[in-house]
């Protein structure tokens, strides 16, 4: 799982997942799961992770709704797939605490895209509770350089890999 932070280990299904950037790598790791229909994301809420309340920091919950939304651009909407999609609007509705040691679970949907837009909504939870709503929008931006743009995020199963 991780090195630096053995306690975020995942649920069964759920794995690390490769996400770039520097940030990404202080906050993770994320964790995903293709279940033949959906891709979902996932983190265990950490000290790192918490405010002074000692519950996850609303900046952790905003980030993780962020790249949820962008990583389920690529598996639901296959023509727009290994492309940038950088964020234009993100609106978070914070629900619930998220106490230390919680599994996060998100999932979205893309409801619209346009030429240049992806428009998504999605949920978060903890033990089937409800703790974000949120949406946003996303500029379809350049192809990236993935080895395989349609699951950049290795999830899909192949190969007996999964």
């Amino acid at each position: 799982m991780s090195d630096r932070h053995p306690a975020a280990s995942p649920p069964p299904g759920f794995r690390a997942i490769a996400i770039g950037g520097e940030f990404l790598k202080t906050i993770g790791p994320l964790c995903g799961h293709w279940d033949g229909e959906r891709v979902r994301l996932g983190f265990r809420v950490e000290e790192r992770h918490a405010n002074i309340a000692r519950a996850c920091h609303g900046g952790m919950l905003t980030s993780f709704a962020d790249m949820q939304m962008a990583v389920v651009t690529h598996y639901q909407w296959p023509d727009i797939a290994g492309h940038a999609f950088p964020t234009i609007s993100l609106t978070t509705d914070f629900l619930a605490a998220v106490p230390l040691g919680a599994w996060v679970e998100g999932q979205a949907d893309v409801i619209r895209v346009t030429r240049t837009l992806v428009f998504l909504q999605g949920t978060a939870s903890v033990d089937d509770v409800c703790v974000l709503r949120f949406s946003g929008i996303y500029k379809i931006g350049p192809k990236r350089d993935y080895a395989n743009p349609r699951d950049p995020f290795d999830l899909l199963p192949h190969s007996g890999k999964h």
